[in-house]
C-alpha cells in the first residue's frame, strides 16, 4: 500500500511526573517534548515543528506559552495556540492537528501541557508567588484554538453547583436508581470498577499514585479518604494535586520518512470526532445519559471501519466515576471486562488529574501499547465540563484505510429530545438525583437536588438545613415532594 505523503502520524509521546516538584509547566512541558523526540528517535524533529499547541493551563498563566515552549525546544514554529479550559481539548488539538497536516496547512506539529499545581498550592499557602516565566503585554495573547467550557448555567448557579465534584455524584445517583441498586450496593460497585483502575496505574510508569487499592478501601470513607460528596469519596476524585506534563509529536509520513523514524513508532490517528451536550444540566433529557458521547463514539469506530469488538485498548475519560460509567453505556462497552479494562493510564484518580491535560498523557500511553501490540486498535474519549464536551480518537499502528477523517456529529445530537430547564422555578417539585456534600472533618454540611417539576421540567435546588440534609444521608429520596424556593432552597414537604 502506497502512503499519501500527507499521511498524519503521531510519532512521539512524552510524559513526565516530577514528584520532586518546583518546576514551572512550560518546563515540564519543554521537557516532555524532549521525551517525545527521543521515543520517535529523531532530535532533528523538534527543530521543525511549524506548530506549538497548548492545553490551557490553570497552575500559570502566560499569554503564548508555545512561544516559551518552542524557544527551550529550539524550534521557530510559524504559529502557537492555546486552549479554554475543558478535558476533551486533547484529543480536540490531535483531530485538527491530523487533519491540517493531511491538508498540508501544518507539517509537523507539538501538543503539549502540564500542571504544577501541588507546587502552585503549596507556595500560595505560604504566601509565595513564584518566580516562574511572565511574558508582558509586548507578546500578543495565542490564539485561542478550542474555547472555555461553559459552566454556569442560570440553574446552576441559583443553586450553587459550580464545580464538578458536586454534580458528578448526582448523575452517579441517576446511574443508582436506573440500575436499581440500593445506596450500598452502587457504592460497592462503583469501588470495584475504581479498584480495577487503580491495578492499572502500577503498571503505569508515570501514575501519581502507584499502588492497588481495593474496592472497600476506595468506597469506605477514612481518615485518609474522607468523604467529598455522596457517594463520592476522596479516591472516587479526579487527583490535580500532581506535577505531570505530557507532550504529543505529529507530523506526515512525508517528513517522518526523510528523517528516519523508525516505521514502527509510527501510530496513525484514524478517526477523529467531537460533539457537545446541552450546556444546561438542568435541560438534558436524563442525568444518565450522554446523546453526544453515542453519537460521537459510534461515528469515530464507523470513520475507522471498525466495531466495538476490533477494539483492544480503551481510555475512557474517567475524572469520576460516573463519567465512565455513562460513556461505557452510551459505547455499549462492558465496565467489569477484565481483558479490556477502560483506561490505560490507571485514570486521573491514580494515574493523576492535572486539570485538563489528562488526555494527553491517555493518547502517549495508548499509543505505547499500540506500538506493543502492533496492528490492534485503541480508542481514547475525552470529556470537558459536566459530561458536556466529548472528543473521540481511535488510533492503530496500520494507516487508515479510507485516511484519517474528522466528523463534528452535533447536527444528530441536537435532534435529542431535551427537558425545559427552569431557573427561576418556586414551588412543589418532585426529586429525581442529589448529593450531599461532606466538611473536611465529615459532616454533612449541604444537599444538592435535581428536581422535576409538575410541568414536565427541571430544577436544580440546594438546602443546609440540617433535617433535610440528615434526611439525605439516611433515607431513598428519589420520588419525595420538595417545596423549592425562589432563592433555589429546598426542603422537603414529606416525610
Amino acid at each position: 500500500m502506497t502512503l499519501d505523503p500527507r499521511t498524519p502520524v503521531l510519532v512521539g509521546g512524552g510524559q513526565i511526573s516530577d514528584r520532586a516538584g518546583g518546576r514551572e509547566p512550560i518546563e515540564l512541558i519543554a521537557d516532555a517534548a524532549f521525551r517525545a523526540a527521543d521515543e520517535a528517535g529523531s532530535a532533528k524533529l523538534l527543530e521543525l515543528v511549524d506548530s506549538v499547541r497548548i492545553v490551557g493551563l490553570l497552575s500559570w498563566r502566560y499569554r503564548d506559552p508555545g512561544a516559551l515552549v518552542a524557544a527551550r525546544i529550539g524550534a521557530e514554529p510559524r504559529h502557537t495556540g492555546y486552549t479554554g479550559s475543558g478535558g476533551s481539548t486533547p484529543q480536540v488539538l490531535v483531530n485538527a492537528a491530523a487533519e491540517e497536516i493531511a491538508a498540508g496547512r501544518a507539517d509537523v506539529v507539538l501538543i503539549g501541557g502540564a500542571e504544577s499545581w501541588r507546587t502552585r498550592m503549596k507556595l500560595r499557602a505560604e504566601g509565595i508567588r513564584p518566580e516562574w516565566s511572565v511574558q508582558d503585554e509586548s507578546v500578543p495573547p495565542a490564539p485561542i484554538l478550542v474555547p472555555e467550557v461553559p459552566m454556569r448555567s442560570d440553574t446552576e448557579m441559583r443553586a450553587g453547583l459550580d464545580r464538578p465534584a458536586y454534580l458528578y455524584p448526582i448523575f452517579e445517583q441517576a446511574l443508582r436508581l436506573g440500575a436499581g441498586r440500593s445506596i450500598a450496593e452502587h457504592r460497592a460497585a462503583i469501588g470495584e470498577l475504581w479498584a480495577g483502575f487503580s491495578e492499572v496505574a502500577t503498571l503505569n510508569p508515570y501514575a501519581w499514585t502507584q499502588r492497588v487499592h481495593t474496592a472497600a478501601e476506595i468506597a469506605t470513607p477514612s481518615d485518609g479518604n474522607r468523604w467529598i460528596a455522596a457517594p463520592y469519596t476522596k479516591l472516587m476524585n479526579s487527583n490535580n494535586m500532581v506535577e505531570q506534563g505530557a507532550a504529543l509529536l505529529l507530523c506526515s509520513v512525508e517528513t517522518a520518512t526523510r528523517l528516519g523514524i523508525a516505521r514502527e513508532n509510527w501510530v496513525f490517528p484514524q478517526s477523529g470526532t467531537e460533539a457537545h451536550d446541552t450546556a444546561d444540566i438542568a435541560a438534558r433529557g436524563a442525568l444518565d445519559r450522554s446523546p453526544a458521547i453515542r453519537f460521537a463514539g459510534a461515528r469515530a469506530l464507523e470513520l475507522a471501519g471498525i466495531g466495538l469488538d476490533d477494539l483492544t485498548h480503551i481510555d475512557v475519560y474517567s475524572c469520576f466515576p460516573s463519567a465512565v460509567q455513562v460513556a461505557a453505556r452510551e459505547l455499549g462497552v462492558a465496565v467489569d471486562d477484565p481483558s479490556r479494562p477502560l483506561t490505560v493510564t490507571g485514570g486521573l484518580t491514580f494515574a493523576g488529574g492535572p486539570w485538563n491535560n489528562y488526555s494527553t498523557h491517555a493518547i502517549a500511553a495508548m499509543a505505547t501499547r499500540l506500538r506493543a501490540a502492533p496492528g490492534t486498535y485503541g480508542l481514547v474519549t475525552a470529556n470537558s465540563g459536566y459530561l458536556t464536551k466529548h472528543a473521540f480518537g481511535v488510533y492503530r499502528t496500520e494507516p487508515a484505510r479510507a485516511g484519517f477523517r474528522r466528523e463534528d456529529v452535533q447536527g444528530a445530537v441536537d435532534r435529542e429530545p431535551t427537558v425545559r430547564a427552569e431557573p427561576e422555578y418556586a414551588g412543589p417539585a418532585t426529586a429525581e438525583a442529589w448529593t450531599v456534600v461532606y466538611d473536611r472533618s465529615g459532616e454533612p454540611e449541604r444537599g444538592f437536588l435535581a428536581a422535576r417539576t409538575p410541568g414536565g421540567g427541571r430544577t436544580l435546588a440546594s438546602t443546609t438545613e440540617s433535617e433535610a440534609v440528615a434526611r439525605l444521608v439516611a433515607a431513598e429520596t428519589a420520588g419525595a415532594v420538595v417545596e423549592i424556593s425562589a432563592a433555589g432552597s429546598f426542603r422537603f414537604s414529606t416525610w
